[in-house]
């Protein structure tokens, strides 16, 4: 059994402190919402590109008739997958009566079918998707060997040859705790930065999915940097491989230098899978 982590949450105002800005509406709406990113340029809204940020906005702000500040639980990068984003927007007492089957029904009609809303709760004054979240969690999906896979063509990493999982779980193991996870994220998004992140898992196995053999990488942190899960994968891949010994990782890790870890695995791999906020923030909106 792994020891149990514990996240140093980085200073921030709190939900009371928020809720007592006299800008700050009467509630939160939070979505649940799962996308296929392959046709998106990432979560956040970018001007002129296809965004899943700009089409929740747009599809909210037609059905609240004003506009809407939306805040997500962890911005995704252009082609990462996700069954279980959470987003929070501000909203009236008066949009509070709205019921949640008008609501599901006219996100439904308006978002494209590459986005797909999963779940409405109602959450209290000031909270936020991103500030309240307690942890994040992603899988990383790579099928290895000669035959091209079928239904996880879209978002798995192909990888001709083996994996050796078993070596790759132990080498992720030099992943977990509060680490400085510099040489793990995109060199350019570190600059004046803190890098500073918690690993609370990090496991590696093998499972059948849709009868295809599939190497899952699982990783949970209170928050992640620009690339930081895919970088951990490719990491890890050169470790299945056998290219690489597992202490190489631990080293990788402690150089704080990008160039010391090993490549960024494809984005259509990456799936976003779970938020964890406190029980009693969100309740079922009916």
């Amino acid at each position: 059994m792994q020891p149990t982590i514990t996240a140093h949450v980085p200073e921030r105002p709190s939900i009371e402190e928020r809720a007592a800005d006299p800008s700050t509406l009467d509630a939160t709406l939070v979505l649940k919402l799962g996308y296929r990113g392959a046709d998106f340029c990432g979560f956040a809204a970018q001007p002129g590109r296809r965004t899943v940020a700009g089409e929740v906005t747009r599809s909210l702000e037609t059905l609240l008739r004003r506009e809407v500040d939306l805040t997500c639980a962890g911005r995704t990068d252009a082609g990462v997958h996700a069954i279980a984003q959470y987003v929070s927007v501000p909203v009236t007492a008066s949009e509070l009566a709205m019921p949640a089957r008008r609501l599901m029904h006219g996100l439904s009609a308006l978002l494209p079918d590459d986005i797909s809303p999963a779940a409405l709760y109602r959450a209290p004054k000031g909270f936020s998707a991103r500030f309240d979240a307690r942890s994040r969690s992603y899988r990383y999906r790579i099928v290895a060997g000669e035959a091209r896979p079928v239904l996880a063509w879209d978002h798995a990493w192909w990888l001709r040859g083996e994996l050796d999982a078993a070596a790759m779980h132990d080498a992720a193991q030099l992943l977990v705790g509060e680490h400085d996870f510099k040489s793990f994220c995109k060199a350019t998004s570190a600059e004046g930065k803190p890098t500073h992140r918690c690993v609370m898992r990090c496991d590696v196995s093998e499972e059948w999915e849709c009868g295809e053999r599939v190497v899952c990488i699982d990783v949970v942190g209170n928050a992640f940097l620009h690339s930081m899960v895919r970088t951990m994968a490719g990491t890890l891949v050169e470790v299945g491989r056998g290219h690489r010994r597992a202490a190489w990782v631990a080293d990788a890790l402690a150089a704080c230098d990008r160039k010391a870890a090993g490549p960024c695995a494809p984005a259509k791999g990456l799936t976003f899978v779970v938020v964890d906020y406190p029980q009693e923030l969100l309740v079922p909106w009916e």
